[in-house]
């Protein structure tokens, strides 16, 4: 495997759960995902980047200090870790600004769409979002439906609700308040 993408595995504790970090060799986060019986994060990585070498390593690049202090009620610490996406050029669009949704608000998929100048792609937007490899860091959770109702998280939605109310709690802000409408 001398050409294929070298990644670090490390897992974290939550109170939600075994999360699991994988980084690249420069310390960007390329997959982050809650751990299942299924280890279903293993697919996914396989489907993302095809041929890597993995190494279960203790992470040496901040990501579980991060990760504890967003637990720990700072929710911002997720706000200064590297990623690295690969997508689409449409996906890394979404993805990215799901990165400028902040700690304690939420937004909708219509509203994410027209952030990103394309109104019409409410759907398309949705997909991007289910697909996305660093839940939490790029925070997927705090994309809602337009009526305010909790929708789908690959999580689950009762984590999704957890995380909600974590933030709201701990970014000063009101339970669910939207960022725009």
């Amino acid at each position: 495997m001398a050409d294929a993408l070298a990644l670090e595995c490390d897992r974290l504790p939550t109170p939600l759960g075994e999360a699991v970090i994988v980084s690249d060799a420069q310390g960007a986060v390329r997959l982050f995902y809650w751990d299942d019986l299924q280890h279903r994060w293993q697919d996914a990585l396989k489907r993302r980047y095809g041929a890597f070498d993995l190494k279960e390593r203790r992470n040496r690049f901040g990501h579980k200090q991060a990760l504890a202090q967003y637990f720990d009620g700072d929710v911002f610490a997720i706000d200064r870790l590297a990623v690295a996406f690969a997508g689409s050029p449409f996906q890394l669009l979404v993805w990215n600004a799901l990165r400028k949704i902040a700690a304690g608000t939420t937004t909708s998929y219509g509203a994410l769409a027209r952030s990103i100048g394309a109104p019409a792609a409410v759907r398309a937007v949705g997909l991007a979002n289910g697909q996305n490899p660093v839940g939490l860091i790029a925070p997927c959770h705090r994309v809602i439906g337009s009526d305010g109702s909790l929708t789908g998280y690959g999580g689950g939605l009762p984590r999704k609700r957890w995380l909600l109310e974590h933030e709201a709690r701990h970014a000063g802000n009101t339970l669910f308040r939207k960022a725009s409408a």
